[in-house]
């Protein structure tokens, strides 16, 4: 087993793609927290659409972000890799300037401009992924996806805190944002392109003669991942629906387990990486199920509790859940990376995200329709599919991972 004693900042940036690359992935983080937390807001109050059709637009831009994951698979294991992330956010830049071309009422513009959004939002992991996988190898290489995802979050929160600071702007304010953003992302996709990262060219050419069907052992870890990337939704979905609407908590009470949870990930996503590196992959991503499974059980017991104790022990029990999520997130991927041979990575890893972004699309719903039927239906239902897909995780054995 491997182990990593120490983490070298200067090593872990290059294992990450390198300062410029470093760099392009805080930009372009930045650029994300500015406008995706109020793209529904931007629909509903710029152009004057109703909420329903702004939120529908914004489902079908992330479903269809999904169906392109195939091609872009096949472009990585061509070889491509800054390219690929440099065109995801560039894509970016189409959307947010067809947002600002969009006159009010204009339905059409508004969806295509989610479709390109959702294009480069659900591109975008699958060729980062990919392009740290070319240039670090081994336990280097988990740490640093890691820290990228360490260096996002904190980005996103930022922009986020940015933005919300220049929504006293109303409809300007609104406009400016997507102007600055759209700035971000191209700023992001020009320094991500000048990495010229490739994959060895020889191994591309063996990539097409492969089906790159995914083997068995693959497709369990899909299906456990739809499940386990629930986690991912709870403080942003969850939580707030349980706390304002059951237990008529203060909406600040959902805005602190939001607020602890970037937190929380910003500071201990790569130590609890470099600490969980002593176990397997595989064994990691099982535990973080359990984890979760444990957090969703003590929502539930929290939820039991008088109206004085429940909202604080949910908040603390939020923290629980939010280990299990640094666990989960620092393992999953490790794992798809370590199983897949280098002339397929690109197909797996898109697979892969095929699998997280069905889960996140779909887990609002399902959340939604469990919650009314009281906590038990909710908390025990996600507690029981967590536990089987952690449990299908850790049956599959491969001695490399």
């Amino acid at each position: 087993m491997e182990t990593i004693t120490r983490v070298r900042p200067r090593a872990l940036v290059r294992a990450s793609g390198g300062p410029r690359y470093t760099v392009a992935l805080a930009v372009d983080a930045l650029g994300t927290g500015l406008l995706r937390p109020f793209l529904l807001l931007y629909g509903v109050t710029v152009l004057g659409l109703s909420a329903p059709v702004t939120g529908t637009a914004m489902t079908v831009g992330i479903v269809a972000g999904l169906v392109c994951m195939p091609a872009v698979g096949r472009w990585l294991d061509r070889g491509a890799r800054s390219t690929v992330v440099a065109a995801s956010m560039l894509v970016r830049v189409v959307g947010v300037a067809l947002l600002l071309a969009a006159p009010p009422g204009h339905v059409g513009l508004f969806a295509t401009a989610a479709l390109f959004l959702g294009i480069g939002n659900q591109a975008w992991p699958a060729a980062h992924a990919a392009l740290v996988a070319t240039v670090a190898h081994g336990r280097e290489r988990d740490t640093a996806l890691a820290a990228a995802r360490a260096l996002r979050n904190a980005a996103l929160g930022v922009g986020a805190l940015l933005a919300t600071a220049c929504l006293a702007g109303g409809t300007g304010g609104l406009r400016a944002l997507a102007a600055v953003t759209a700035l971000a992302y191209l700023a992001a996709s020009a320094l991500a392109w000048s990495v010229h990262v490739h994959a060895d060219p020889a191994q591309a050419t063996r990539a097409e003669d492969r089906t790159g069907a995914p083997a068995p052992h693959m497709l369990t870890l899909l299906a456990a991942n739809v499940v386990y990337v629930f986690c991912l939704n709870v403080p942003e979905v969850a939580l707030p629906l349980v706390l304002v609407t059951q237990l008529h908590a203060s909406p600040m009470w959902s805005a602190a387990v939001f607020v602890a949870n970037t937190v929380l990930v910003v500071t201990l996503q790569v130590p609890v990486t470099v600490l969980m590196s002593r176990f397997s992959r595989r064994t990691v991503l099982a535990f973080s199920g359990v984890v979760l499974a444990v957090s969703y059980l003590g929502f539930l017991a929290a939820t039991s509790l008088g109206h004085g104790w429940a909202v604080p022990a949910i908040a603390a029990v939020s923290v629980v859940c939010t280990i299990g999520e640094i666990v989960y997130a620092g393992s999953a991927t490790a794992l798809v990376t370590a199983l897949t041979p280098a002339p397929v990575l690109g197909r797996a890893l898109a697979r892969f995200q095929l699998s997280t972004g069905f889960g996140l699309a779909v887990s609002p719903a399902i959340i939604t329709a469990l919650a009314p039927h009281g906590p038990a239906a909710l908390w025990g239902t996600l507690t029981g599919a967590t536990l089987a897909s952690a449990a299908a995780v850790a049956k599959e054995k491969n001695p490399a991972t």
